[in-house]
């Protein structure tokens, strides 16, 4: 039986979560968040816990965060505005916090590095707002606030001993209602078949300290035997069609502007944790009843 602080964190989670919902003219997303929100706390795995990440690598999850699997982590992406991605691997949440980790594996073949000491970190930039324009067709459409790329809060960083790369970039929503700023914190871990992604989505004010969850969950995580970057054979395995600056400018373009809509949800999700705490006791017990450890 789950342990009913972690069944009452999903109750806050899903209060606050519905309310970021309640400006939109679409009844269906609320609806959708809703019953998001009902599977994940059904399948949620509280750390400490390993789990194991389709056959390519395991991951670490510590105490104090939570682990969502597929497909239940793809249900509350879509809720959150993003598209269907069959490269989700789950989502990791905070017991306490106001940020969400998406993992995801991109089965790309072997990625070369060597291109990393010649990108341009404008030309880069410039792609990703383009693919964060791209994904606010779908917004519009389904009555989501829009989001814009603002710039870069940590430029990219290839890390060549560990095949791990990072860069993070600043959102906020387009229309201007919001004047907080959000950020995606990316970190990958190349492996010999493709790589893993860990993409931290959170507010930017709080990245500072919070980077360092990012960082320390990538240490966490490892490749399988015969999986890892090193384990690659030129006689016999594939090699991607595109390097390291792509995961920034070609294929994360695609999936930024997608991420960035969490922001819209998590900004307000600081501030409305305390009110949910005091006064969503009774909405609570409704949702749970009673329930023993």
């Amino acid at each position: 039986m789950m342990h009913k602080r972690y069944l009452r964190w999903v109750a806050i989670f899903l209060l606050t979560f519905s309310g970021h919902f309640a400006h939109a003219q679409n009844d269906a997303a609320r609806a959708e968040a809703n019953a998001a929100f009902e599977a994940v706390k059904k399948v949620m795995q509280p750390g400490p816990v390993e789990i194991k990440l389709i056959d390519q690598a395991v991951l670490k999850v510590p105490a104090g965060e939570v682990f969502v699997p597929m497909p239940e982590a793809g249900r509350l992406m879509h809720a959150m505005g993003n598209s269907a991605d069959p490269d989700l691997l789950g989502v990791v949440l905070p017991e306490q916090g106001n940020w969400i980790i998406v993992a995801r594996y991109e089965k790309s073949g072997y990625i070369k590095d060597d291109d990393a000491k010649d990108w341009n970190a404008d030309d880069l930039l410039k792609s990703l707002k383009e693919g964060t324009e791209e994904g606010n067709k779908e917004r519009r459409q389904r009555g989501i606030p829009e989001m814009e790329l603002v710039g870069w809060a940590e430029k990219p960083n290839y890390e060549a001993p560990t095949h791990r790369l990072v860069w993070s970039a600043i959102t906020k929503d387009k229309q201007g209602q919001n004047s907080e700023q959000g950020v995606n914190y990316n970190t990958y871990a190349l492996g010999r078949e493709g790589y893993i992604s860990l993409n931290l989505v959170t507010d930017l004010k709080d990245l500072p300290q919070q980077k360092t969850i990012a960082k320390n969950l990538l240490g966490q995580l490892e490749f399988t035997d015969g999986k890892r970057y090193g384990d690659f054979n030129i006689s016999t395995d594939r090699v991607a069609e595109y390097g390291l600056a792509a995961l920034v400018a070609g294929v994360a373009a695609k999936k930024l502007g997608l991420f960035a809509i969490l922001f819209a949800f998590l900004a307000k999700f600081a501030k409305l944790i305390l009110v949910a705490v005091v006064g969503g006791g009774a909405m609570i017990g409704k949702l749970f009843g009673r329930k023993k450890d």
